[in-house]
Order: C-alpha cells, then sequence, then structure tokens
C-alpha cells in the first residue's frame, strides 16, 4: 500500500512539458486549497457555534485593518518574479527579503500605533488588543524565505502544497485547541500567528537558497516597475473586496459585519476556491506563452471551460442551498445573513472567470489592466453603498456588489480580453454558456427537493447536494452528447496530462 502511495506521489510531481506541468500542479494546488480552505471554514462554524457573531466581528476587525495595510503596501514583487522570462531569479531574492521585512515592520508599527483609532471607529474597544497582536504577523510574514516564489514560478506546486498546507494544518489544531480552552476571539487570533510560524519554519526547510543581508536598487527597480501596477491593483481589490466589509462594520455594527464577513467567505469558497487552483496554474502557465498569442487563446479558451464546468454549478448550488446551509452550520442566530450569502454567491461565479482573465492580464505584461477596471468598480461602488446599505442593510450591499460586477465590469472585461487574445469578447466568455444551461436544470432540481422535504436541516441540506450534484452530471452528459460541448473530451485530456 504504502508503496503505491509513493508511486502516485512520484507520478504527480509536475513534469514534461507547460501542460503537464499546468496539469500536475492543479491535482496540487487542489489538495492544498481544499486544505487550506476546507479546515479554517470548519474552524468558524465551531467559533461561529462556540462564541456567537459579536466575537468573531471583532476577529473581522481586526483581519479588515490587517489586510488594508497589506494591499496599501503590496509591490507584486512575487508576481514580478514569475513574469520575468528568465528561470532563475536568485539574484533579486536579497531584495525581495530586505524589502519584504521592512514592509513587515513598518505595518506592524502602524497597526500597533492605529490600534486605538481603529477601536473607535468601529465602536469596538475590545479590538484595540486584537489588533495589535495580529500586527505581529505581518513581521512573522516578511521574514520567510523568498526562494519560495520559485514554487509557482516553476510550477513545483508540490512544495507548496506542503508549505501552505503544513501552517494551515497548524492554524486549525491551534485555533480549535484555543476554542476548546477559552471560546473568544483570540482563538482565532492565535491560530492565524501559528500557520504563520509554521510557514516560516517551512520555508527554510523545503528550499536550500539561503538569502543574505543586501538590497541592489536596480534590481529592486526591475521590480517594482512591474509591479506597480500590481500596487494599484491591490489597493483597488481591497477596496471593492473588503471596502465593503469596513463601510458595513462602520455604518452598521461589528455583528453585521460578522454576519457579511462570513456570508461572504462561505458563499465564495466554493465557486472561487476551486477555480483559484485553475488560475493561480495559469498565470504561470500563460506567462510561458505571453509571446504566442495562438497557444495562448488556445489556453485561455480551455481554461475558461474548464473553470464554467467547476465554478458555475458551484455558485448557483449555493445560492440555492444557502437557507438549510446556515440553519445545519451555523443555527439560528446566523439566519439575517441569508439573503446576502445568495447574492453573494452568484457573484461569486463571476469572480471565478474574472481570476482567469486577471492571470491573462498579468502573464502578458498588462497589470494595469486590472488597476483600471478595479478603479471604476471602486468608483461606481463609492457612489451606492451608502443608500442601499442603509435602505436595505447586508443585503442591500450585497446586491449592489453584484449588480456592478454583472453590469459594469463584466462588458469591459470581455472587451479587454478580447483585444488581448484578438478575438470578440462574446467569445471569450462563451465557455461557460453550456454549465450555465446544466446548472439552471439543477437548481430547479434541488430547490423542488428542498421545498418538497420536511427534515432536520442536516439531512436536508445532504439531500438537496446529492439531488444536485447528480441532475448536474447527467445533464453535462446529456449536453455533451447532443452538442459540440467536448467537455468530455476536455476532462479526459486534463487526466491523461496528470497520469502521464
Amino acid at each position: 500500500m504504502s508503496r503505491k502511495l509513493i508511486s502516485i506521489v512520484r507520478r504527480l510531481v509536475p513534469s514534461g512539458g507547460t501542460g503537464q506541468r499546468a496539469a500536475k500542479s492543479a491535482v496540487w494546488l487542489f489538495g492544498q486549497n481544499m486544505v487550506d480552505r476546507l479546515l479554517p471554514l470548519v474552524l468558524l462554524v465551531i467559533l461561529a457555534r462556540l462564541v456567537g457573531p459579536l466575537e468573531l466581528g471583532l476577529v473581522g476587525i481586526a483581519l479588515v485593518s490587517m489586510s488594508a495595510l497589506r494591499s496599501l503596501t503590496e509591490v507584486g514583487l512575487n508576481e514580478a518574479l514569475i513574469q520575468r522570462v528568465e528561470d532563475n531569479v536568485d539574484r533579486y531574492l536579497n531584495t525581495v527579503l530586505a524589502m519584504e521585512v521592512a514592509r513587515g515592520v513598518v505595518i506592524f508599527g502602524v497597526l500597533f500605533l492605529a490600534a486605538p483609532f481603529i477601536g473607535r471607529l468601529f465602536d469596538a474597544p475590545a479590538a484595540v488588543p486584537l489588533v495589535q497582536v495580529l500586527g505581529v504577523s505581518a513581521v512573522l510574514r516578511g521574514l520567510k524565505n523568498p526562494a519560495v516564489v520559485y514554487f509557482q514560478k516553476n510550477l513545483e506546486y508540490h512544495k507548496m502544497f506542503v508549505y501552505t498546507t503544513g501552517g494551515t494544518l497548524a492554524f486549525f489544531f491551534t485555533g480549535l485547541a484555543f476554542a476548546l480552552w477559552d471560546p473568544s476571539a483570540w482563538a482565532w487570533v492565535g491560530a492565524f500567528l501559528a500557520a504563520d510560524v509554521v510557514r516560516l519554519v517551512a520555508s527554510y526547510l523545503i528550499h536550500d537558497f539561503r538569502p543574505g543581508v543586501g538590497f541592489d536598487r536596480e534590481a529592486a527597480g526591475d521590480l517594482i516597475h512591474f509591479g506597480k501596477w500590481i500596487t494599484g491593483s491591490s489597493i483597488l481589490y481591497f477596496l471593492y473586496n473588503e471596502g465593503d466589509d469596513v463601510f458595513v462594520g462602520w455604518l452598521l455594527s461589528p455583528v453585521a459585519l460578522a454576519y457579511y464577513q462570513y456570508a461572504y467567505r462561505m458563499s465564495n469558497a466554493p465557486a472561487t476556491e476551486l477555480s483559484q487552483v485553475i488560475a493561480g496554474v495559469m498565470f504561470p502557465a500563460f506567462s510561458k506563452f505571453q509571446t504566442d498569442v495562438v497557444r495562448l487563446r488556445e489556453s485561455y479558451l480551455t481554461t475558461v471551460r474548464m473553470v464554467s464546468f467547476v465554478a458555475v454549478p458551484m455558485g448557483v448550488g449555493f445560492a440555492v442551498v444557502a437557507p438549510a446551509f446556515v440553519t445545519a452550520a451555523f443555527g439560528a442566530e446566523w439566519l439575517p445573513m441569508v439573503v446576502a450569502m445568495q447574492l453573494l454567491a452568484l457573484y461569486g461565479v463571476y469572480r471565478a472567470l474574472g481570476k482567469v482573465m486577471g492571470a491573462l492580464w498579468k502573464a502578458v505584461g498588462r497589470p494595469d489592466y486590472i488597476t483600471k477596471t478595479s478603479f471604476l468598480k471602486v468608483l461606481v461602488i463609492a457612489v451606492f453603498i451608502y443608500p442601499v446599505t442603509v435602505r436595505w442593510g447586508i443585503t442591500g450591499t450585497a446586491l449592489l456588489v453584484l449588480a456592478v460586477n454583472l453590469l459594469v465590469s463584466l462588458p469591459i472585461n470581455l472587451y479587454i480580453t478580447g483585444k488581448v487574445l484578438e478575438m470578440s469578447g462574446v467569445r471569450t466568455i462563451s465557455g461557460a454558456t453550456y454549465p450555465l444551461v446544466a446548472s439552471a436544470v439543477m437548481a430547479g432540481a434541488t430547490w423542488y427537493v428542498g421545498q418538497a422535504l420536511v427534515l432536520p436541516a442536516w439531512v436536508e441540506l445532504c439531500a438537496m447536494v446529492v439531488t444536485g450534484g447528480v441532475v448536474y452530471a447527467a445533464a453535462v452528459l446529456a449536453l455533451d452528447l447532443g452538442t459540440n460541448w467536448g467537455m468530455r473530451a476536455n476532462l479526459q485530456q486534463l487526466v491523461s496530462s496528470v497520469v502521464s
């Protein structure tokens, strides 16, 4: 048995051409994301039962404060190294370490000093020590071995799996121990720091590069020249992705913030985390084709078909089962977040496809597209967020986020992507057509089962999920046999690339 397992692992080590390396890397990244997202979500459900929305709202304030400073100081160093054509980027790594350490120290100092102000801003003085202690995380992250960038650049995701998953396991078990000993917001903060410590140690154990003390201004300039657009897009990404969190916490309450944040996390996890696997692998893969528009186009279209095949049914399906899921996992206390969760689940479908477009734009050296489109999105949300949140609470905020992405961002993104690939914008997303049809059939059947059954929440949820999976699989098979979709051929090619 052990020999078989070793043989399987060896066969999954990324090797061969770019397509085979990308396919095998996707397997590792899928496993990594499953662990990296599932365990924190399980811990979240446990904490939701033990401590309630108020304590998790305090955690949300600390996390959004950290995220704001990380976004303001993001200069896209990893992206710049991955996008570079040369395979060996050792000459940049000492400079990267120096910049990351400086960044971590600055974030910690600002958070420590600004914590009392943050507590007053959200009318939550209990959040002050949480913000200050969480700032240590920035220093720990800055000290990691910068050579871990090679795991992505060279599509060595088996090493990234070990690096990331080790921290996630530490996060889960430390948080669980804290929660059972002292169920409070500190369980989440302790888990966060434990993950950072384990990943810091692992970064030096897994890669043999040992950075030295030094700073090369020319190397820094090369990286920042590419990364300046990543900085802009990072800030704007925070504003449109978490700015609504800040607004909800400030205008409404920490409890409303907890509802909104965890509605977002839970609803987006199914659709976007799996697609993040593909998009994460495809950025370095697209980068290798950046000068060959024909291969780039073929690779992009195949990726969109695969992402849509996974993300569309998961987003639509989660929207249907959300009431049963919240009742079963969180309890009746959390039911006010259901409608917002359903709207954000649909937004997750768009977000999944948007990740593929973003990976493409960065790969061809145009991260400025991300920055410019994000700015427009932030501008529109800023205009309307106050009246809709005052009128409809977190449901209005979620509806605004969905509407802006579908009505404003999507048409522009399709036009830009079509221009990059030298094809019509509509064709760039045509791969989502069949999954949308199959998901509509699935949604109808799943909703009917939920309405027809009067069972305990967990049993009803399981019945709905099984029904959705079976109906979607049948709809996919029928569409593939009756049209030229070619999904079975894509899946067979993927499996062949992995096992070859």
